[in-house]
């Protein structure tokens, strides 16, 4: 019996520990999200409405009955009656042309669902990455605020020894006061981004308090990625789509050029005689489709002609956010590697404690510490957030 509750509590433990992994990363988050989001399967459903939409464009009209019953006239004879039932239909290479031109629209409709899909990770990630920093920065403000209340107690015995003097007491009360309301501030923004992630997981809570970034930042390839970003990234696949179904609808309207059909059955005649048969016409496109074909080859010009200039514009964006990152990433090295070299809060404390520097060279030093500690982590998050922008084709 006992072995029975051993191993259920190590699968239940084992259990946990999956479910803590869930949400232990970035990527954890999203997938939860993608699975979750409201908007995302309210998309998806509009879409494959949609797709079902532009299939019905290529079914058949509907079929014709008509018919003639007359009693009425100078005749001595039976009534006459007359009626015919008949079926149009499109010259049969409409309707490939037509269902290649609806598989290169849905195909556009997926692309389009992509590129919602990626845009909202995008959002989430982007919060994810706010909400490490801000779990980084209450850690350290933690830390601060526990110290600053140290200092103010310490000054608080010296002043009673009369060794200090109201303004250093003051200063001490303040920076210690500081600390707390920006922990405060610290913990509404933290509630907010959580907030924002609970409403992208479609209502359900996330607990997320990763305090630190997994990965380490690292120079990326400009070149090669710009060529993965064309190849993959569908907002570069819509460009590429909208060409194709450009050549498709110049081809569907040549097509058009081509006669429609009817056939049928048609029955005349009354209870003495009568004549039945089968019935056959044509219709021949002299007018509706005149300019169409001029008009498509147009917008299929218009579509080659904008690849370019929209690739351009895309790649003007791209090379902003990659210059970007090149600045944020030499500024974060730069950075991490001064303030290893730094006296840190812990020695400075340290020597304050031991009477080996006064408050005000304590408190000085410690605010220039702090800013430059806070100007940190600012680059690090913006550098995560633009690598973020920059890898967005992998989502």
């Amino acid at each position: 019996m006992y072995i029975f509750k051993a191993i259920a509590l190590l699968c239940a433990s084992f259990l946990f520990l999956g479910l803590q992994a869930q949400v232990s990363n970035i990527e954890g988050i999203l997938e939860e999200i993608e699975k979750n989001n409201s908007e995302l399967k309210s998309i998806a459903h509009y879409y494959e409405s949609k797709k079902l939409l532009l299939k019905s464009g290529n079914n058949l009209p509907d079929p014709q009955i008509g018919g003639y019953f007359l009693p009425f006239g100078e005749y001595t004879g039976d009534a006459y009656t007359e009626f015919q039932i008949s079926q149009s239909f499109d010259f049969p290479t409409v309707y490939s042309a037509r269902n290649k031109m609806i598989k290169q629209n849905g195909l556009s409709l997926d692309i389009e669902y992509r590129k919602k899909r990626q845009g909202l990770l995008l959002q989430a990630q982007q919060h994810c990455i706010a909400l490490i920093s801000i779990n980084k920065r209450l850690e350290i403000e933690k830390k601060r605020a526990t110290d600053s209340k140290k200092v103010y107690q310490h000054n608080e015995a010296l002043f009673e020894k009369k060794q200090v003097g109201t303004l250093d007491l003051n200063k001490a009360k303040i920076a210690w006061l500081q600390g707390r309301f920006k922990l405060e501030q610290l913990e509404k923004e933290r509630s907010n981004s959580i907030l924002v992630l609970k409403t992208l997981n479609g209502g359900k809570p996330i607990d997320f308090s990763v305090t630190d970034f997994n990965d380490v930042p690292i120079a990326l390839e400009k070149d090669s990625l710009w060529k993965a970003k064309l190849s993959s990234d569908p907002r570069h696949e819509q460009f590429q789509q909208q060409r194709l179904i450009a050549e498709q609808q110049l081809k569907l309207s040549k097509s058009y050029a081509l006669p429609k059909i009817t056939a049928g059955y048609n029955y005349q005649g009354n209870a003495a005689e009568n004549y039945s048969g089968l019935y056959a016409g044509i219709s021949i496109p002299l007018w509706s489709n005149r300019n169409k074909v001029n008009a498509a080859k147009s917008n299929l010009e218009f579509r080659e002609t904008s690849i370019t200039f929209k690739t351009e514009i895309a790649y003007s964006e791209f090379e902003k956010q990659f210059q970007e990152y090149e600045v944020l990433l030499s500024e974060f090295t730069e950075y991490k590697k001064t303030l290893n070299a730094l006296n840190s809060e812990e020695l400075l404390f340290k020597a304050y404690d031991l009477g080996e520097i006064s408050f005000l060279e304590y408190y000085l030093e410690l605010q220039f510490y702090r800013t430059a500690v806070d100007s940190f982590l600012d680059i690090e998050k913006r550098l995560f957030q633009v690598q973020a922008q920059l890898l967005k084709h992998q989502l």
